[in-house]
This record gives structure tokens, sequence and C-alpha cells, in this order.
């Protein structure tokens, strides 16, 4: 019986003999039905693990670093522990994924996770099923079957420096004479995006404006880079010019001057990339380092570090303006949302209408200290 051919072209062949004709005929019926049952259990052993391994590593090209480590490190610990034995199809129907299974799994799942990342953990395991699904490796994807997401745990709900909080944070962030410190400033005193901060360029900043234009133009920073994949940033209008208070200027002309003198101590290490937030060699800063940096100063001003991430200082720079009159139209062009919805339901923590620019208010909210500001 023919069963394949060669690369070459050449025929593969099994056999069975008998002296009986009808014994051999019987044999070779048996054969094939064996054949055939290999050939369907070998297209239905396909698992959930190598689904989910096959899209971790040809279905996420295009995403940004960090985005394909999350997913990688979703799957590796909820999904293919849970899942990955189970079979997409299974022609003896012992082992294959059912949508029972999913539903029982995402539920499991529910009691120590965030909704959120219930949402992550099914995309994952539907995204995995339909690259095999195109390959003609399984039939059908049960996880589409799932419609109905529990609700998991609330996650921690970000939160806002009060001012009193804020002006202990800044004088810390001053006192520290670090990147770190500046960019707290720079970041509380903007609102800027850590994403977009810290790839922020000094050919982006204006320390001196142009007072003699037409209008006049304040020293700002140009927001226009983010980290994200191919450096835009996550809205249009997230594209914007930020005027700088005065604190804010202080902070970047520090950090100026200290990144000199790390270039020279740096010699031939330093790796030029005109960052305003740079590693001691001229490198990008990673969230992970901004993260430790922003709660050691965190500390210093008497606050718990771990209750608070480099985020909130965005939420606080909202809640600031929001607190001391700047109405919330502008302020949700200030930190570069397309309308006034995420900016009162997510950013602002302290609701009271008001007034002012973002830059003007800054300096009125945090005077330069020992200065006297006029209202």
């Amino acid at each position: 019986m023919t069963v394949g051919y060669t690369p070459s072209g050449k025929r593969r062949t099994r056999k069975v003999s008998d002296p009986s004709k009808t014994e051999a005929k019987t044999k070779l019926d048996a054969l094939r039905r064996e054949i055939e049952d290999e050939g369907t259990a070998a297209a239905g052993g396909y698992s959930v693990e190598r689904a989910v391994r096959d899209w971790l590593r040809h279905g996420l090209n295009g995403r940004a670093e960090g985005t394909v480590a999350k997913l990688t490190t979703l799957a590796e610990q909820h999904v293919i522990p849970a899942l990955g034995a189970r079979l997409l199809r299974d022609p003896r129907n012992r082992n294959e994924l059912t949508p029972d299974d999913v539903d029982s799994w995402l539920e499991e799942k529910a009691e120590v996770l965030a909704t959120r990342t219930l949402q992550d953990l099914r995309a994952i395991l539907r995204r995995s099923i339909h690259r095999a699904q195109k390959r003609d490796k399984v039939k059908r994807n049960v996880a589409l079957l799932c419609d109905e997401l529990p609700i998991g745990q609330e996650g921690r709900p970000s939160k806002a420096l009060m001012l009193a909080q804020a002006e202990a944070v800044l004088a810390a962030a001053e006192a520290d004479d670090s990147t770190y410190g500046e960019y707290i400033v720079v970041s509380l005193l903007t609102g800027a995006r850590t994403e977009e901060a810290r790839p922020l360029e000094w050919d982006l900043v204006d320390l001196s404006g142009d007072p003699d234009a037409n209008p006049p133009v304040p020293p700002h920073i140009d927001v226009w880079r983010s980290v994200r994949m191919g450096g835009d940033t996550k809205t249009r209008k997230s594209r914007r010019s930020l005027a700088l208070a005065q604190r804010g200027i202080d902070a970047l002309r520090r950090q100026h001057a200290r990144q000199r003198i790390q270039r020279e101590a740096a010699g031939a290490r330093w790796q030029e990339h005109g960052l305003v937030f740079a590693s001691d060699v001229g490198t990008e800063l990673d969230a992970a380092n901004v993260r430790r940096g922003v709660r050691r100063i965190l500390g210093a001003a008497g606050l718990n570090p771990n209750e608070w991430t480099p985020r909130e200082l965005r939420h606080s720079f909202v809640s600031l303006l929001s607190d001391s009159g700047v109405p919330i139209d502008q302020i949700a062009l200030l930190v570069g949302h397309t309308g006034t919805t995420v900016t009162e339901q997510v950013y602002r923590h302290q609701i009271r209408p008001t007034l002012l620019h973002g830059a003007l208010a800054m300096d009125r909210i945090f005077p330069i200290p020992g200065e006297t500001v006029t209202q």
C-alpha cells in the first residue's frame, strides 16, 4: 500500500502478507485503518501550548517590546500551565479543549486577577487558536464561544497627590539633585506621560522662548515622541507643545548642566542620543529604572513609595490644575486627550471649576521658594 512519497518523489510503501488471499486482504484493510488513525491523530494532536507558543513567536511582529514581554508573561504564567496540555482537535475526544474548560479557567482566574487581565488572557487564547485555524491545524476556535467574561478583582485605583504632598515631592526632587529628581519636577509640572518624558530630546526643548514674537512664545517642550512602537504618541492630540513653569525651566537647566558633567565623566562610553533624561552613559532610561528612581524620591518626601507609580504624577497634574481653577477642556488639551471624558472620569481626582493656563497655574501653585507670586 502506498503511504506517501519521499522528497525526491519515490514511493513509500507498507506491505502485509499471508498465504491466504482473504487473510491478506483483511490484514491490508487493518493496515489501512491503522495508517488513517495515525494520520488523524497526528493532525489532531495540536495542543494549546503549541498554538500559544507559535503565536508568541510569529504573531507579535510589530508590537512594542513592552507589549511582547507582557503578553509572554501572561501566557507563561496563566495560559500554558492551566490549558497547555489540552488538544485543540482530538479525534478520540479524550483531551480536547471545550468551551466549558475555557469558562472554568476564566472563572478560576477571576478570583485572583483583574478584569482587564482576564480580557488579555482570553485574547491570547483566541488569537493563538485563530492563527492555528488559518494554517489548517485546528477546525474551530472554541475560545470564540466564550462570550461572557467573568468580573475579576478590582485593580488598584490611580490616585493623585494632594497639594501639600505635591509640594513635599517637588522639594524632595529638587533636593535630590539627580536626573530622576528633574524628571519628577518636569513630569509633575507638565503632565507628560512617562512614555513621553523618557524619550524627550533636547532638540524639542526651548528654555528661552521668543518673547518678541506675536504672539509671544513661552519656554516650552514639544511632546512629539513616545516610547511606543515607531515613536508615535498615543493619539494625534497627544502631539502638543507645553509651556514650562519656572521651576520646570530651572529643573531642565540643572539637568543640562548635569548631563555635560556626565558626558565628560563617561568619555568613550557615552552614547549620544540627545535625550534629556538619560542614564550616566546617555542611553534611554527604562520603565523599571524610572519607577525605582521616582519611588526613592517619594519615600524621601514622606510618602509610602510602594503605593505610588510614575504615571500618578500625571494624575496629580490634572487634579491640581482642576482644584486650582483650570477648566476641564483646557486640561484635556494640556494632557493630550481627544475629549474631556477620560480627563474627568479617569484622571481628575479633585473637582472644582477654574480658569488658568497650565504653566501659569503651576507657577502660582508651586512658586519658587522665597518668591512672592501675584495672584
